[in-house]
């Protein structure tokens, strides 16, 4: 496996991805973004509503993965649930989507070694999970069946998820215990 992030003599975190690597996570940050992003289509909303970044209504996705990346704040609750995600499901969307993107610009302006500064690390962070959570929601990983799902044959479509998932959680371990080191 390669290095996942490592901290330069310097300070600077850093990470070295081949094209095959840096390509697909400039695939998965355009997949996030799109999956993500608001839907504005016409845009019929309240002009104050817009102004202040609240939906007229929201209701839990029906995708379970969008639902897992946008879950209610209330289970027992349904109409504090719905409230709570009229007034700060926009926003989430868009921090995402803004995530997505700052890593996305960073592949594309990098070569085979991607720095990232210290309020780049935060959207490589949220990122990496968001793409981890939709993944592990499409393929139905569970704590017990990651071992079964290792075993899949080569040939399901769940086996090449599941190796871009551990892959995923592998850098997303290796740039959380940089921060790790960095309390100590």
């Amino acid at each position: 496996m390669p290095d996942g992030f490592t901290r330069t003599p310097s300070g600077r975190t850093v990470i070295r991805l081949d094209d095959v690597e840096r390509n697909l996570l400039r695939s998965l940050s355009e997949q996030v973004i799109a999956f993500v992003s608001p839907d504005d289509d016409g845009d019929a909303r309240d002009p104050l509503a817009i102004l202040v970044g609240i939906d007229d209504a929201s209701e839990v996705p029906a995708d379970p993965a969008l639902a897992r990346l946008l879950p209610d704040a209330y289970k027992d609750d349904d109409d504090a649930a719905s409230d709570f995600r009229r007034f700060t499901e926009r926003s989430l969307r868009e921090t995402k989507a803004a995530h997505a993107r700052a890593v996305g610009e960073a592949l594309v302006r990098s070569g085979e070694k991607v720095t990232i500064s210290g309020q780049e690390e935060s959207s490589w962070m949220g990122f990496l999970n968001d793409a981890r959570l939709a993944i592990g929601t499409r393929i139905e990983l569970t704590d017990d069946n990651h071992d079964e799902l290792a075993e899949l044959p080569e040939d399901d479509p769940r086996a090449g998820l599941l190796d871009v998932y551990d892959w995923l959680t592998y850098l997303q371990e290796t740039l959380v215990q940089l921060h790790l080191d960095d309390l100590s």
